[in-house]
């Protein structure tokens, strides 16, 4: 670790991941995306061992898409919805992950347990529209480690919004996933520019490394 004036400046990832100032974000993993991703039950397993490996250890925060009603949508939003379900007009869009759906449902496997944080969220950022930068910081964690879903979608835009708001964003490569296989490992590459990618045995080693 280096001192630079009084800021400290993990060198390592012990240093980095250390669970007194680090905190697991469970990214959108709803039955909805998951059922699409590429690799479903590798994704399922790897990330049910880390979040296991990890509760009790550090907090773990799950986000859960919310989108605001239609009237209240932005116009950017409507547009990129009809795009995204390839339709013309507003009453031909699906609804998206309804209340109550089991689409919206986070998989028994990995599901939240006592003590476990979840926020909705209505962006592909935690940081816009949610209290979730505020809780980080009255927790003092510096360090974010990022798995779930769209990896190329609110996980790096979330890990590039960490980044700029001086939180390390740590991104575990085997615990995130898309429904676009290319576009997952082109944003893995995107990501190892501006993030750190770690599989997650490596996150998982550094973590019970640093509590010894």
């Amino acid at each position: 670790m280096k001192n630079a004036g009084g800021i400290e400046i993990y060198e390592n990832l012990k240093e980095i991941v250390d669970p007194r100032r680090s905190c697991l974000v469970v990214w959108d993993v709803q039955n909805g995306l998951v059922d699409r991703i590429f690799n479903k039950e590798e994704f399922l397993t790897a990330l049910k061992k880390i979040v296991d490996g990890l509760r009790g250890k550090i907090p773990i925060i799950y986000s859960m898409i919310t989108p605001p009603p239609r009237e209240f949508a932005s116009s950017w939003s409507l547009y990129s919805m009809l795009r995204r379900f390839n339709v013309k007009e507003l009453k031909d869009l699906p609804a998206f992950m309804p209340p109550g759906s089991k689409e919206r449902e986070i998989p028994p496997s990995i599901a939240p347990a006592p003590g476990d944080v979840v926020l909705e969220k209505p962006t592909a950022s935690f940081f816009v529209g949610t209290n979730f930068e505020n809780l980080m910081r009255n927790r003092r964690i510096s360090t974010l480690i990022f798995t779930g879903i769209a990896t190329e979608m609110g996980v790096e835009s979330s890990a590039r919004d960490a980044s700029n708001r001086g939180f390390y964003p740590v991104i575990v490569s085997d615990c995130v996933s898309s429904s676009d296989k290319e576009a997952h490992e082109r944003s893995l590459k995107n990501l190892a520019k501006i993030a750190i990618v770690e599989k997650s045995e490596e996150v998982l080693k550094s973590v019970e490394g640093a509590l010894v």
